[in-house]
């Protein structure tokens, strides 16, 4: 028998398409599972809504599903905006361990620019905060570019949303 425990383990598997080192449930796509006469239902949110990796995410999961012996039921929920705060502590681990600065947590005062502030984003590589804006667009809209005035390495920051 199916069990959530496992389904959840199974889904953890999944490489996130675009950043294979972290999984779709570590960068916090994945908000539900649930299971009823043999079928499994997956609720997930994309990252953003033209995410050009849905269609490849939605067939991992069935794919997973059925491995388990389920019949997959993945709905894509966009009634509710994903955000950076549902990345897992471990994903932002991987994500800088990866070479990519986490995002800063939102602070609970309202949305604000933290992309553009200086100091904001630590150095994946050596840790330091002497980091800058290079370019606020990176290669996928939920990502800039930066540069380590310490190490002098560009890098990619995850935009906080």
């Amino acid at each position: 028998m199916v069990t959530a425990e496992r389904v959840w383990e199974a889904l953890a598997e999944i490489p996130d398409p675009e950043i294979p080192t972290i999984s779709i449930v570590d960068l916090g796509v994945v908000r539900d599972v649930a299971i009823e006469n043999g079928t499994v239902r997956v609720e997930f949110t994309p990252t953003f809504l033209g995410c050009p990796a849905l269609d490849v995410m939605r067939d991992q999961m069935a794919d997973r599903i059925r491995e388990l012996g389920a019949e997959p039921e993945v709905q894509v929920i966009l009634d509710d905006s994903w955000s950076t705060d549902r990345i897992t502590p471990e994903g932002r681990e991987m994500l800088r361990t990866s070479g990519f600065a986490p995002p800063s947590p939102r602070e609970a005062g309202g949305p604000q620019l933290v992309q553009l502030q200086s100091k904001a984003f630590r150095c994946p590589y050596c840790n330091s905060t002497e980091t800058r804006l290079e370019n606020i667009f990176g290669p996928t809209p939920c990502r800039s570019l930066r540069y380590c005035e310490s190490c002098r390495q560009p890098f990619e920051q995850f935009k906080t949303i």
